[in-house]
């Protein structure tokens, strides 16, 4: 007769957990990390697995931050993504801004926050200023902020417009447009309660395609991708070019030295590692001190 068969029934029950217990252990605490050990020793994945030697300041696998101490981009560096890791690139608070599509009207007033939408704006409007280049782009007013209106309505939803906001544009700043079916377009003002107003979003005249890069003004999920668009990188080049006092041609060749393919031929896009690329360009093109 089985032992187990004699054994009080809660008995058998705490030695099948055990065996469970047993078996659970070796499975994920011995053969699944031995096996994990041995699929990042493949050609491919061992140095990412292993981590990558300090380049420019830090590792090749985590982005940087190129701004000065006031917190403006260093001229004769190429410029990363945005982060929301921290205060931008901290590899202990790997973090996404969490801001949907539905994010277009700011919140107003001293400990206000600016929508995802205005975030974005302001970005294109700051690149395109750095690298002399068009930063206007669908949906943004030529200040920088989105380009939003609350449109009251006779009916609540419906009807003729009775009164028209520019919901980012604070008070005194002149609206983006002067009217709105044939109402006078106000600025927003701070504590104002603007719930009742139909947030409309105005598309403007920017072309369909800005000249600033999607990767430019928006943050990645982690907040500490090291790569940007070599689209972004060329938006760039002639700004480097002219600090690093050298010819675009010689930077391109560094872009395409440092541009990865997708990932197995057909995941992702092409990337430029902005951190390698940037320690390139100070290896091989230094910035002369100017009255040097």
């Amino acid at each position: 007769m089985n032992l187990l068969s004699r054994m009080p029934a809660w008995v058998g029950h705490h030695v099948a957990a055990i065996r469970v217990v047993i078996v659970v252990t070796v499975l994920l605490g011995l053969a699944y990390p031995l096996g994990m050990t041995a699929i990042a020793q493949v050609p491919g994945l061992r140095d990412q697995a292993q981590g990558s030697a300090p380049a420019a300041g830090g590792s090749k696998l985590i982005g940087q931050s190129f701004l000065d101490d006031k917190g403006e981009p260093i001229p004769s560096y190429f410029q990363a993504r945005p982060s929301n890791a921290g205060d931008g690139y901290d590899a202990s608070a790997s973090a996404a801004g969490n801001l949907g599509p539905e994010s277009t009207v700011d919140v107003l007033g001293p400990d206000g926050k600016q929508s995802l939408l205005t975030q974005v704006c302001a970005r294109s409007k700051a690149v395109g200023e750095l690298e002399r280049v068009d930063g206007s782009r669908p949906y943004c007013t030529s200040d920088g902020v989105g380009a939003v209106l609350g449109v009251f309505r006779a009916d609540g939803t419906t009807g003729t417009a009775t009164r028209v906001v520019s919901l980012n544009q604070v008070c005194p700043a002149k609206p983006f447009l002067a009217s709105y079916e044939a109402v006078d377009v106000e600025c927003a003002k701070p504590g104002a309660d603007y719930s009742a107003a139909v947030v409309t979003p105005i598309r403007g005249d920017a072309p369909a395609r800005p000249k600033v890069p999607a990767d430019a003004v928006t943050a990645s999920a982690s907040g500490l991708d090291p790569q940007i668009s070599p689209a972004y990188a060329k938006v760039q080049t002639p700004r480097v070019a002219r600090e690093r006092g050298t010819s675009e041609n010689a930077v391109r060749e560094l872009i395409e030295k440092y541009t990865s393919g997708r990932g197995l031929g057909v995941l992702g896009e092409p990337a430029v590692n902005v951190v390698e690329l940037n320690a390139a360009l100070d290896r091989t093109h230094p910035v002369t001190a100017k009255g040097a």
